[in-house]
């Protein structure tokens, strides 16, 4: 049996040469060129063609590289009873928490504003804030969020941390729930979205998400594009109930070259580079999950497509 790479946005080269001192006995190719697709039983993929992996008849083992999985199953022809692992790569954990406090960070000691004041030429200092004097509400308190939260905390800030099941972590004030969700957004300045894309999440942060916060409020997406309603947020900013945005994803990537966002004076935006799969950090956990699968152990993080993560 073999291993196939697949992925339409991560050169194989990166990958292949790690995995094959990682896992001496396997045979690794990269799709396309894949001599026997009948021999493959585990994939490993990121952003894979739409119906690639159904030319795997034999497949039995999906490993993404990415943490993200609801490209992966909104697939059409993904072969349904094939399990699939996530990627928990602690380089991606520890990039995606240096993206939050950099954004948090910014808002927090005004230097978006500086920005712009410096291409006015506008000498004007701003008044300074303690860390303690911001709530910041995370939505999502996965491994990510958990992380985030953590060196919040650390910097002194006030967390509050909101997910779909009761969670309790050290100084973090947790929500849950449809009324933990109201009563988390009602008290954040900062809002950081880290939520998987489900169809649950899919336009969450909207009018009425909107209408829960206080007046001025910062907004942090680095989760899934589809989880904000464009015109809501845009709306949003126009009446001060959010002062600033900073957006990492978009319902539609690459971001049109007409969408309003680009020269919005209020949203600061990045290409989707929050948190990459870093492979130094991440093969030890694709070689640990295809020996446990080849001993018949489950592999870790498992994927549960029926809540989309």
């Amino acid at each position: 049996m073999s291993i196939a790479f697949v992925s339409s946005e991560v050169e194989p080269e990166r990958w292949l040469p790690g995995l094959a001192r990682a896992l001496p006995g396997e045979t690794l190719e990269a799709w396309p060129a894949v001599a026997d697709p009948a021999a493959v039983d585990i994939a490993l993929v990121a952003a894979p063609p739409p119906g690639v992996l159904a030319k795997f008849p034999q497949l039995k083992f999906i490993q993404s590289l990415w943490m993200g999985v609801d490209g992966l199953l909104g697939d059409a022809t993904l072969p349904k009873q094939v399990p699939i692992a996530r990627m928990l790569d602690p380089g991606m954990v520890a990039a995606m928490s240096e993206t939050v406090l950099a954004r948090v960070l910014d808002w927090h000691r005004h230097f978006h504003r500086y920005r712009a004041l410096q291409a006015a030429r506008d000498w004007q200092p701003l008044p300074q804030h303690m860390a303690a004097d911001r709530a910041v509400g995370i939505l999502g308190l996965g491994t990510l969020g958990e992380d985030a939260a953590a060196k919040l905390v650390a910097l002194g800030f006030e967390v509050l941390g909101w997910s779909r099941s009761a969670k309790n972590l050290p100084g973090v004030a947790c929500f849950h729930g449809d009324a933990g969700l109201e009563s988390m957004l009602r008290r954040a300045d900062i809002l950081v979205c880290l939520l998987p894309l489900t169809p649950a999440t899919r336009g969450l942060l909207n009018a009425r998400a909107f209408g829960m916060l206080r007046p001025g409020t910062c907004l942090i997406n680095v989760g899934r594009g589809p989880q904000v309603v464009d015109a809501d947020l845009l709306a949003a900013l126009e009446a001060g109930q959010l002062s600033h945005a900073y957006l990492d994803v978009f319902e539609t990537e690459p971001l049109p070259a007409d969408h309003p966002y680009w020269a919005h004076p209020a949203i600061s935006l990045t290409p989707h580079i929050a948190a990459l799969t870093e492979p130094r950090t991440a093969l030890a956990m694709v070689a640990t999950n295809i020996e446990r699968f080849r001993r018949g152990e489950p592999p870790r993080a498992l994927v549960n497509t029926q809540a989309g993560y």
